[in-house]
C-alpha cells in the first residue's frame, strides 16, 4: 500500500461521467504521492483474484481519459493500493459502476462544481489573496470581457494551493457559485504529456450538461460551444499547471461574468488580457506558521531557534517547508534540531516524503528547457557568486552577451531565475543547489571547470579596467587576454559602483580560481581590488584575498609577485589595527625585495613600516623609515612616492605640534601631487593621485585651524569634502567632514557644523570606525548646550 499525502482524498461521487471519474482517479494518485505505474502494478497484481503479474502499461491505461470502459475490479484494487480503506474503496467501485452506466445510456448530470478540496494546512498569503481579490472586484469597472488572473512562480512555491484557496473563498462569499470548473493541465507532469485542450473542452462541455454524443469533434467547434455555454454564467474556471499560453487559449470563456484563474511555473505574459501575479516564497513568519500548522505549535515553540533554522534552510519555499514538516510529524522521536542538522546535508534528500521530493519538482522545470538553456542553468550552478549579469554569463557559458541575455530572460520566464535589480539575476538557494548537482554530474565536470576559468579571467580584466578608472596606483595589467569582452568604464563613479555591485562576486570568483589553481587570476584579482577594498572599507575581505594571493605567488615560484602581495597583505592588516602582523608581513616583503635587489619597490614598503611606527606613536622610528624611503624615491625618480613620504612626514610634525614644518612638508607633497597628476593627464596609461590630494587638503586645513586661520580652514576642508565625495572614499569623506564641522563651529556657523558632523557620524558608523563614538558625544554636547 502506498503512503498517502496530506489533505482529503478526491470524492468519486462528484464525478459527472467516465472522463471525470478518470480525472478523479488521477488526482487520487497524486494525493497518494504520485507512485509510478510500475510500483502500482507490483502492488495491485497480487491482490487480484486470481493474483496476476500486471504490466505497468495496464495500470497506466486506467488513467487515460480517452478510455470508454474500465475494469471495475482493477479500479477497486488500484484505489486500495493507493491507500484507501474498504469503505472508501466501495464508494469508488459504486461511482465506477454509475459512470460506466451513463456511457451506455448517453446520460450526463448538469452539475459543474469541480473545485478540489481546500488544503487544511493553507496559511499566510494574505497580501496576494488581497491583490487577486482586488483584481476581481476591479474588473467590472474596467470593461473587461473576462477576468483572467495568472498566478506564476517556481515549482513548489504554492501556486495551486493559493488558487484553490482563493476560489473557495470567493465561492463561500457567494461569488461564482453557479459554476466552478477545474482541470489539471499537466504542464509539468513527469509521466504524462500535457493535457490536450480538445479533451479538456470535451470534459468541460459534459460537465456543463452537453450529452456526450452532442460534443463536437474539432477543438475550434468545442471552444465555440464552450464559450456559448458559459455565456451569462457566474462561473469560475481554474486552469492548473499550464504548460504555456497556447494550451489555455481555447479554455478561456468570453463572458464578463466569468473568472479564470491560471497557475503555471512559466510566464503567461502572452495571454491576452491576463493580470500576472508572480508568487514569491513565504516570508519567515508565513513559513514558520506552516511549520506550526503541520508539526504543532507547542513543538515548534519548544525549539524556536531550530524551527528558524529549518525555515531558513528550506529557503522559505512552501513545498520544502511542508515536506520537512511532514517528515517531522511522521517521526515524533525527532527533534527539530535533529531535522535542521539533516537539512544541512541535502535539503532535497532530507525532505523526501514517500515519492514526493524537491529534486523531482525542480527536475520537471529543468527538463522542459531547450538544451542551450539547460546548459546555462547548469553552469550557473558552477558560478561561485550569487548574482549574475549577462556579460558575466556570456563568459561563463562561452556565448555572446546577447545570447546570454536572451537565455537569462528565458530562465526568468520559466521561474528558474529571479531579478530583484534590473540586469542582475539570482537563483533561489534550493535551485542553486539543484543546478550545482546537475553541473557536478560526471559528464559535465570538465565543462564546469572551463566555465569557471573563463569567468575568472573575465572578472580579472573587468576589475583591472575598474581599478584603473578609480586611480589605483602601481596596477599590473593581466598577462593573458580575456576570451570575452570585459566591462569598460567611462567614469570614476561608474567603476566604483561596479566594484560595489560585484564585490561579493569578486571574492567568490577568487576563491573558485584558487580551488582550480588559477594562480595568475588569484594574485592579480587581489591587487586589482586592493584600492577598492580601501574605498569601501572591506579590509577583512582584502586580508583573505591577499592571503590567497601569497599562496598563489608561492605556487608560481614568483618572488617579485610574492613581495608585492605580501606588502598588500600587510596594508590590509594595518587598516584592521593588527599592527604586529602587519609589521611582520612588511618585513617579509622588505627581505624578499632585498634578495631581488629591487630598490624601487622597497620605497613603498619602507613607508608602510613607517606608518606602523606612526600608529604606535613611535615618531622617531617612523621618521627614520620615511627618510630612508625618501632617499630611495630620490634615487629612483619616483615622484609620487616622494610626495607620499613628504605627506607622511608632515603628519608627524602636525601631530607633534610643529605646524610650520608640517605645512612645509604638506606643500612639498602637494607640488609632487600636481606633477604626478599632470603626467597622468599627458599619458593615458597612468593614473593620478586624487585621493592623496584630498588627504593633503584636509591636513593643510587642520594646520590652518590650529593656527586660528578659521576662514582658510573652512575653505580647505570644504574643498577636501567635495573631492572626497567625488571619489566615493568613505573614510576620507568622514575625516574631512569631521574637520569641516570643527572649522564651521569655530566660525560660528553652528547648524552647518552639526550637519557636517552628522554626515561624518553616519559614515564612520557605516564603516565601523571607532571615531563614531567621539563624534556622537560631540554632537550630543553641542545640541544640549
Amino acid at each position: 500500500m502506498v503512503e498517502a499525502a496530506e489533505g482529503a482524498a478526491p470524492d468519486p461521487s462528484e464525478a459527472l461521467d467516465l472522463g471525470d471519474f478518470i480525472e478523479a482517479l488521477g488526482r487520487l494518485r497524486l494525493w497518494a504521492g504520485a507512485p509510478s505505474y510500475r510500483a502500482l502494478a507490483k502492488a495491485v497484481g497480487p491482490t487480484l483474484k486470481p493474483p496476476q503479474v500486471l504490466a505497468h502499461t495496464t495500470i497506466g491505461d486506467l488513467f487515460q481519459t480517452r478510455r470508454r470502459r474500465l475494469d471495475i475490479d482493477l479500479v477497486t484494487a488500484t484505489v486500495r493500493a493507493l491507500g484507501l480503506g474498504e469503505p472508501a474503496a466501495a464508494r469508488w467501485r459504486a461511482a465506477c459502476v454509475r459512470v460506466q452506466a451513463q456511457v451506455r445510456s448517453g446520460e450526463v448530470a448538469d452539475a459543474a462544481r469541480q473545485l478540489p478540496a481546500d488544503l487544511a494546512t493553507f496559511t499566510g498569503r494574505e497580501e496576494p489573496l488581497r491583490a487577486l481579490a482586488d483584481a476581481v472586484d476591479a474588473a467590472p469597472h474596467q470593461g473587461r470581457t473576462v477576468v483572467i488572473s495568472a498566478i506564476e512562480g517556481m515549482g513548489g512555491v504554492g501556486k495551486t494551493a493559493l488558487a484553490v484557496h482563493l476560489a473557495h473563498r470567493l465561492v463561500a462569499a457567494g461569488r461564482f457559485a453557479e459554476t466552478q470548473l477545474y482541470v489539471n493541465l499537466r504542464g509539468f507532469d513527469p509521466e504524462r504529456e500535457p493535457a490536450d485542450p480538445a479533451e479538456i473542452l470535451g470534459t468541460f462541455l459534459r460537465q456543463l450538461g452537453v450529452p456526450a454524443k452532442q460534443v463536437p469533434h474539432g477543438v475550434d467547434e468545442r471552444a465555440a460551444m464552450f464559450r456559448n455555454r458559459m455565456a451569462g454564467r457566474q462561473a469560475l474556471v481554474l486552469l492548473d499547471d499550464a504548460a504555456d499560453e497556447k494550451q489555455v487559449r481555447d479554455l478561456i470563456p468570453a463572458g464578463p461574468s466569468c473568472l479564470v484563474l491560471i497557475t503555471s511555473r512559466r510566464s503567461l505574459a502572452a495571454v491576452d488580457g491576463a493580470t500576472l501575479f508572480p508568487l514569491e516564497v513565504f516570508s519567515r513568519a508565513e513559513a514558520t506558521a506552516l511549520l506550526e500548522r503541520i508539526v504543532g505549535a507547542e513543538r515548534v515553540a519548544a525549539e524556536a531557534a531550530a524551527a528558524a533554522r529549518i525555515v531558513e534552510l528550506c529557503g522559505c519555499l512552501p513545498l520544502a517547508v511542508a515536506l520537512a514538516a511532514g517528515r517531522l510529524r511522521s517521526r515524533p522521536a525527532w527533534t527539530l534540531a535533529y531535522m535542521a542538522d539533516r537539512l544541512r546535508g541535502d535539503v532535497a534528500d532530507a525532505t523526501a516524503l514517500g515519492s514526493r521530493t524537491l529534486r523531482d519538482v525542480f527536475d520537471l522545470s529543468y527538463r522542459g528547457l531547450p538544451p542551450q538553456a539547460q546548459r546555462v542553468f547548469r553552469l550557473l550552478g558552477r558560478h561561485p557568486g550569487v548574482e549574475y549579469t549577462a556579460p558575466a554569463v556570456a563568459a561563463l557559458a562561452d556565448i555572446t552577451a546577447h545570447e546570454a541575455d536572451t537565455l537569462l530572460e528565458l530562465l526568468q520566464d520559466e521561474y528558474l531565475l529571479q531579478q530583484k535589480t534590473p540586469g542582475r539575476y539570482e537563483l533561489h538557494d534550493l535551485l542553486r543547489g539543484f543546478a550545482a548537482q546537475a553541473a557536478s554530474a560526471a559528464e559535465h565536470t570538465d565543462e564546469g571547470d572551463a566555465a569557471v576559468g573563463r569567468l575568472g579571467w573575465w572578472f580579472l580584466h573587468s576589475a583591472y579596467n575598474a581599478a584603473k578608472a578609480v586611480d589605483t596606483p602601481d596596477l599590473p595589467a593581466p598577462n593573458r587576454p580575456s576570451e570575452h569582452p570585459p566591462m569598460a568604464f567611462a567614469s570614476y563613479d561608474e567603476a566604483l559602483a561596479w566594484f560595489g555591485q560585484e564585490w561579493h562576486n569578486l571574492i567568490a570568483v577568487q576563491r573558485a580560481a584558487r580551488d582550480l589553481e588559477l594562480h595568475e587570476v588569484v594574485w592579480q584579482l587581489a591587487v586589482a581590488q586592493k584600492f577598492a577594498a580601501a574605498l569601501h572599507y572591506h579590509f577583512a575581505d582584502s586580508v583573505a584575498a591577499h592571503e590567497h594571493a601569497v599562496d598563489a605567488a608561492r605556487a608560481l615560484g614568483d618572488r617579485a609577485v610574492e613581495a608585492r602581495v605580501t606588502g598588500g597583505l600587510g596594508l590590509a592588516l594595518r587598516f584592521l589595527g593588527r599592527l604586529d602582523e602587519a609589521e611582520r608581513r612588511y618585513r617579509e616583503a622588505h627581505a624578499i625585495l632585498g634578495e631581488l635587489g629591487d630598490w624601487v619597490r622597497m620605497g613603498p614598503v619602507l613607508l608602510n613600516l613607517g606608518e606602523v611606527s606612526c600608529d604606535r606613536k613611535d615618531y622617531e622610528q617612523a621618521i627614520a623609515a620615511y627618510t630612508l624611503a625618501l632617499d630611495v624615491f630620490e634615487r629612483s625618480g619616483a615622484i609620487g612616492g616622494r610626495g607620499t613620504a613628504y605627506r607622511l612626514l608632515g603628519c608627524i610634525h602636525q601631530d607633534t605640534g610643529d605646524l610650520d614644518q608640517a605645512e612645509r612638508y604638506f606643500m612639498l607633497s602637494m607640488q609632487d601631487n600636481r606633477t604626478v597628476t599632470e603626467a597622468a593627464r599627458a599619458d593615458g596609461t597612468k593614473v593620478g593621485d586624487r585621493r592623496g590630494r584630498a588627504s593633503l587638503l584636509a591636513h593643510l586645513a587642520a594646520v590652518y585651524l590650529a593656527r586660528g586661520e578659521v576662514d582658510r580652514a573652512v575653505r580647505g576642508y570644504g574643498e577636501a569634502v567635495g573631492l572626497a565625495r567625488s571619489l566615493g572614499d568613505k573614510y576620507l569623506l568622514a575625516d574631512a567632514s569631521d574637520g569641516w564641522g570643527q572649522a564651521l563651529q569655530a566660525a560660528g556657523r553652528h547648524p552647518q557644523a552639526q550637519a557636517a558632523w552628522t554626515e561624518a557620524l553616519t559614515l564612520f558608523t557605516d564603516i565601523g570606525h571607532d571615531r563614531a563614538a567621539s563624534i556622537r558625544r560631540r554632537l550630543h554636547d553641542v545640541q544640549h548646550t
